[in-house]
């Protein structure tokens, strides 16, 4: 995988040797990789804040004011700069919580985490969500998983932590114990107890857990597949029998594989489509010969819809990639301003033009 500039300048910290600064990065490399659940860019002031940090230069509470400060003087933001003080506040806040050398497994701390991440973000930061909800997936082909009910969720909680606290792990072997995480994290993720954010706070409590038990988390995984954790949390609580398609934890338990043993599986989202060995297109997009082969996933997927709809709307494009429509808004600037895309006739009556052969 090509790596972005931010990933060049944090890894030269890394390289560098210094244990101190080699921490401090790799946290960082996993609070902004992180972003990319909810298809969020952080800013370039947000990187050189976290250089700052890294270096010594100032401390994670002044990297988080810094940041607090930036945007509250800024009361103009548009749509793509709301998103973008989402994912700077965001990833100052996990790496400051990565940082931290207390942790206590309970419901408790992970609702807690949800409240350092996304106070002043969310309104319902840390709060248990009171309504039902559903999410269009993409690798589902728009159908969701079912998520618990509002009115279960403490009880499934306290249900699923009191089994996994009576687990014993004595005597497993790595590959049994990664089977077992896998399946854990899947149970906790699939009650959702939060509106927003569940799978960046899900992430932030699973590393802190697995550090407790002594494991060596190889931060690039999550720092460069984190939509792919979030789709293999989605297949791992899918079942459609009429169709043959199963709940599976395979692509979550390769992830961890990766994340705990330096495997190195090729972890790619368009695998754990429900209809991969169908989907022809979506192969021949990202195949060796395409000319789009820079493309990231997210926008292959859009050019995909594009390619069957070209009057298709941000809304629509949401729906059927199953992302939010301020991401896909925020991804259609991007790939015009990158020459993959192009609106025709303006907004109301316009249409899209692809602009690259896929």
């Amino acid at each position: 995988m090509a790596e972005n500039n931010w990933e060049l300048e944090l890894n030269e910290y890394i390289r560098q040797g210094e244990p101190d600064k080699a921490d401090r990065s790799n946290a960082w490399k996993t609070a902004i990789g992180l972003q990319d659940v909810d298809g969020l860019k952080t800013s370039a002031y947000l990187i050189e804040t976290a250089k700052d940090h890294i270096e010594g230069k100032i401390s994670i509470t002044e990297a988080d004011e810094r940041i607090h400060s930036y945007y509250e003087e800024r009361k103009d933001r548009n749509e793509i700069e709301a998103d973008t003080r989402e994912a700077d506040i965001v990833s100052v806040r996990i790496a400051k919580l990565l940082g931290e050398k207390t942790f206590q497994f309970s419901p408790v701390e992970w609702q807690n985490i949800h409240r350092k991440l996304f106070e002043g973000v969310f309104d319902h930061a840390g709060k248990i969500r009171d309504y039902n909800i559903t999410k269009k997936e993409w690798i589902l082909k728009g159908s969701t998983v079912m998520y618990a009910s509002y009115d279960s969720i403490r009880a499934t909680l306290d249900y699923d932590f009191s089994q996994e606290k009576e687990f014993s792990y004595n005597g497993l072997s790595i590959e049994e114990s990664v089977r077992h995480i896998a399946k854990f994290t899947s149970g906790i993720w699939q009650i959702h107890p939060f509106g927003e954010g569940n799978t960046r706070s899900t992430a932030v409590f699973i590393i802190k857990y697995l550090k407790t038990f002594g494991f060596n988390v190889n931060n690039e995984t999550f720092a460069e597949n984190s939509w792919y954790f979030r789709n293999a949390l989605v297949r791992a609580n899918y079942n459609d029998l009429q169709n043959g398609i199963h709940a599976t934890t395979k692509f979550l338990e390769m992830f961890f594989e990766n994340l705990l043993m330096n495997v190195g599986h090729e972890l790619k989202n368009r695998y754990m489509h429900v209809d991969f060995d169908k989907q022809s297109a979506i192969q021949s997009a990202t195949s060796n010969d395409s000319k789009c082969k820079n493309c990231t996933f997210e926008e292959l997927a859009i050019i995909q819809e594009i390619k069957k709809n070209p009057a298709i709307t941000q809304r629509e494009l949401a729906s059927a990639i199953g992302k939010s429509e301020r991401t896909v808004k925020t991804r259609t600037v991007e790939m015009q301003e990158k020459g993959l895309i192009f609106r025709e006739n303006g907004k109301r009556n316009g249409k899209w033009k692809i602009l690259v052969e896929i």
